[in-house]
């Protein structure tokens, strides 16, 4: 009767086991939680972390945003000198 009332927990960690073989922690795949201010702290917390990765992106895109106008520039810049050395 013991193994019969562990076969549930035992086949979500074998599910889990099948999808996931690193065991890294997988949305959904925990037991739900029923406190309100559990899953408002969660999202405020999920929301905090959106908030930083979208500010992150703004940066790369600026940056390479940047880079692209310095290549831009540099390229300007050597076909001018180029220009100059065939004239003389």
């Amino acid at each position: 009767m013991a193994q019969e009332a562990d076969l549930p927990k035992d086949w979500l960690e074998f599910m889990q086991k099948m999808w996931n073989p690193m065991s890294f922690p997988m949305p959904g795949m925990t037991m739900p939680t029923v406190n309100v201010e559990e899953i408002e702290k969660k999202i405020t917390e999920l929301k905090a972390v959106e908030t930083w990765l979208t500010m992150n992106v703004g940066f790369v895109q600026m940056t390479v945003k940047t880079l692209e106008m310095q290549k831009a520039a540099l390229e300007t810049l050597a076909a001018g000198t180029r220009n100059q050395q065939t004239r003389k």
